[in-house]
């Protein structure tokens, strides 16, 4: 890799790093190249980039981010997914680091806030984005309803009434 090359790279890396909502870094030591295809799948599917990195590279591209406390866990095999959402590839990472004990999850950073290995495990639990959209719809729609239900019930209770008397007096 040539210097026009490297500060690309690290142009890049400042760029995703400034934007993305978190980044996750792991340990990839000892994975094999289908198992990285794996994760590059899998992580591509939460909406994540995953990255193999050069630590000097890495550390040279958090200089004025927000994620810059994570430096300090730029070394050895390491492995960058940073992503927008940040539930989502928490929970990808974490399901495949549960899968693969070759894949070490070392910390991150969501926003200017430093996370350890247990944050990430944390956040992975949370609720994605998708779902929380979905419990909101249903919150609102729940109200609705039961309004709907109020309205109907007299009336339904008027008609049972008169159904009553209309037996009861085919009865007699």
């Amino acid at each position: 890799m040539d210097r026009a090359e490297k500060r690309e790279s690290v142009a890049t890396l400042n760029a995703a790093f400034s934007e993305t909502g978190v980044v996750i870094v792991a340990h990839y030591s000892g994975l094999t190249v289908a198992d990285m295809t794996t994760l590059r799948a899998r992580m591509r599917q939460a909406g994540a980039s995953t990255k193999v990195v050069k630590n000097r590279l890495a550390k040279l591209a958090l200089r004025g981010t927000p994620a810059e406390p994570i430096s300090d866990l730029f070394s050895g095999p390491t492995l960058v997914a940073y992503s927008s959402d940040p539930v989502g590839t928490a929970k990808a990472a974490v399901d495949y680091a549960r899968t693969n004990e070759k894949l070490i999850l070392l910390g991150g950073a969501m926003g200017a806030t430093k996370l350890d290995a247990d944050g990430i495990k944390a956040l992975a639990t949370l609720p994605s984005l998708d779902e929380l959209r979905a419990k909101l719809v249903g919150m609102i729609q729940t109200p609705a309803t039961r309004i709907a239900q109020v309205i109907k019930a007299p009336a339904g209770q008027i008609a049972r009434v008169l159904n009553a008397y209309a037996t009861k007096d085919e009865a007699a």
